[in-house]
């Protein structure tokens, strides 16, 4: 139970969909979403794939939890090996896209091949075809959701497709849901748009079943409890997202500016949570319009933003003079403190174009700082930037080259390269802020240690949401620990990363665990599905899968020597703050951390610990 046992097989060459049975063996060892949706593509897919290749496999998968009545059930996964990274990718989304899906009877739907001519995927429960998508190839995510919901006369389908950015290639495009939730990392929206697969509609309407109903149902009602009285999840990200955090990580020293040269912003308060709310001089609203909750959510930490209609960004273009998908944290720094803009409104309108184009706002603000500190230092000059005036603090130049780059077009192609490759060309690498060429989110490892071993090691490049040691490292949660300090982070990120995968897999959203731990997850998923399910055998699927995607990516090519830092961490201590005068210390923690994980010097995985985790 819980899961639909079903599997849509879409081969986008011979144009044919067929379904199969869910290989429930697998989904007592990975349990669903992102561990068994990894295991069917480490099944089928050769590690050494192009990304762009019709070999290269793309799935959308649900958790078994999904659709179901526990909070945050609405999540679905987008599996591929990364456009920009070559390394495994799983791209977590919200909103109701992953519900409908599992609603239509779907556990997953595996993509393979490449369609002659544009098409997009039409599931209304069993009847599932692909069609002609000539009419929205071209179009952004926003119009291509309004037409395929005219198209069908029905404005309860749910759309996930890519944009612009997808069609032309940029290495960083997303799958954009619901207008603005997005699988956002790693490229996952550019394999999409290789296969020549635009969207995906669904209208479900089978519902889910689960073990016991009963059960389940106290089960859900006590997490739900504890999600409603913990001040993070019961109020923290209620009223503020997680743009609460913008002051907090400030504060902390550890807030990367203008490409990680300095840990603090100045402007830091103009582009905060606090910030959005405040209201405008002009019209004396705020930007914040309302939160907004995905599927079955409690938490509802989404934000529903708007721009100052005189505001030159949208004064003469009244389709932005909207409400829509606002500032989240991560964007907010990217397109903010890391370019040294802190103008509320240009970040706003900039978030606005990453929705609409469908690509990830962080590595295109991370892109965007590497190429202003290459302008301002002449390795690039107006002739290679078209003659944006690309300096830090330049909202006007952030705001066109989001254009450009939702387009494909001028310098915001180069943009989409992503910074390791962009940084590369003009000889410059060591200005990427990366890891796998994936760009840093919003902390600075000299600030907080435990993310440098974050970055490092994330199996799917620099990523703050598999190993969140900030929840530990800041907030204090589960407890707190020294940010400063070196000591017990190894195993500190190992057990945040196999907590993190167990809850990937389930179909629940990662920020319930500023509250649950596996002991609530637990007893959702034993009510809810087939064998029994404890919190011990949760955390050892979260540490198989892992361990298989790590197997994963050293056979595609990957070694040691990838999980590492750029030197600016390493070797230029913080200025300012509470970090001043510290780097980041990874050569003490990563020997460790390959210690705990049975893994050789190498970093790789020992035969003993393949034979434990029975991979």
């Amino acid at each position: 139970m819980a899961w639909a046992k079903n599997i849509l097989r879409v081969n986008l060459t011979k144009g044919t969909c067929t379904n199969e049975p869910l290989n429930m063996e697998w989904a007592d060892k990975y349990l669903g979403q992102r561990g068994l949706a990894t295991k069917y593509f480490v099944e089928e897919v050769d590690p050494k794939v192009d990304p762009l290749s019709p070999d290269n496999k793309l799935i959308m998968t649900t958790g078994p939890l999904t659709g179901t009545s526990a909070s945050t059930a609405g999540r679905y996964s987008v599996v591929t090996k990364g456009a920009l990274t070559g390394a495994i990718a799983c791209s977590n989304s919200g909103g109701f896209f992953g519900n409908e899906m599992k609603n239509a009877g779907y556990d997953m739907i595996i993509f393979e091949g490449k369609a002659k001519t544009p098409v997009y995927l039409f599931i209304d429960d069993d009847d599932a075809r692909l069609l002609d998508a000539g009419e929205i190839w071209g179009k952004s995510v926003w119009d291509t959701e309004d037409w395929i919901k005219e198209h069908h006369q029905d404005p309860m389908i749910r759309v996930a497709s890519i944009g612009v950015s997808g069609e032309k290639g940029v290495l960083f495009a997303c799958v954009v849901n619901d207008y603005h939730r997005a699988a956002g990392r790693s490229g996952v929206g550019t394999v999409m748009g290789s296969k020549n697969l635009k969207a995906v509609a669904i209208r479900g309407t089978k519902g889910v079943q689960v073990k016991d109903y009963k059960r389940f149902m106290e089960a859900t009602a006590a997490a739900k409890k504890v999600l409603a009285e913990n001040a993070v999840t019961g109020e923290g990200l209620p009223a503020y997202g997680t743009q609460v955090l913008m002051n907090v990580i400030n504060e902390t020293g550890a807030l990367p500016t203008r490409n990680h040269q300095t840990v603090q912003f100045e402007g830091a308060h103009a582009i905060s949570a606090e910030a959005m709310v405040e209201p405008r001089k002009s019209d004396g609203k705020p930007n914040l319009v309302r939160n907004g909750a995905c599927f079955g959510c409690t938490i509802a930490c989404g934000r529903i933003s708007s721009i100052d209609r005189t505001h030159y960004t949208v004064a003469e273009r009244p389709q932005y003079q909207i409400a829509s998908g606002g500032l989240e944290y991560e964007a907010a720094w990217a397109l903010g403190a890391a370019t040294g803009v802190d103008d509320l409104d240009a970040l706003t309108f900039a978030n606005f174009i990453c929705n609409e184009q469908g690509y990830d706002p962080i590595s295109f603000g991370a892109t965007v700082a590497a190429a202003m500190e290459m302008y301002e230092t002449g390795v690039i000059d107006d002739k290679v930037t078209g003659g944006i005036e690309l300096k830090f603090g330049n909202e006007r130049a952030l705001t066109e080259l989001a254009e450009l780059c939702g387009r494909g077009e001028g310098f915001g192609a180069e943009i989409g390269l992503g910074s390791r490759r962009l940084c590369e060309k003009y000889g410059h690498p060591e200005l990427s802020m990366a890891v796998k060429s994936q760009e840093f989110p919003a902390y600075d490892s000299r600030g907080i240690q435990g993310m440098g071993l974050t970055y490092a090691t994330s199996n799917r490049g620099a990523c703050h949401l598999r190993s969140y040691t900030v929840a530990s490292e800041v907030l204090g949660i589960p407890e707190k620990t020294d940010p400063h300090s070196t000591e017990g982070k190894a195993g500190l990120v190992k057990a945040f990363q196999d907590a993190t995968a167990a809850f990937d897999s389930s179909g629940t959203c990662i920020f319930t665990s500023f509250a649950w731990t596996l002991e609530d997850v637990a007893p959702q998923v034993d009510a809810a599905c087939e064998g029994e399910w404890t919190a011990e055998k949760l955390l050892e699927v979260g540490e198989r899968v892992w361990n298989l995607e790590r197997q994963f990516n050293n056979a595609a090519g990957f070694t040691a020597k990838d999980d590492n830092l750029p030197a600016r961490l390493l070797k230029d201590a913080a200025k300012v703050g509470p970090a001043k005068g510290l780097t980041n210390q990874l050569d003490k923690m990563l020997p460790e951390y390959y210690e705990l994980r049975g893994w050789t010097s190498d970093g790789v995985p020992t035969n003993e610990t393949l034979n434990r985790l029975s991979l």
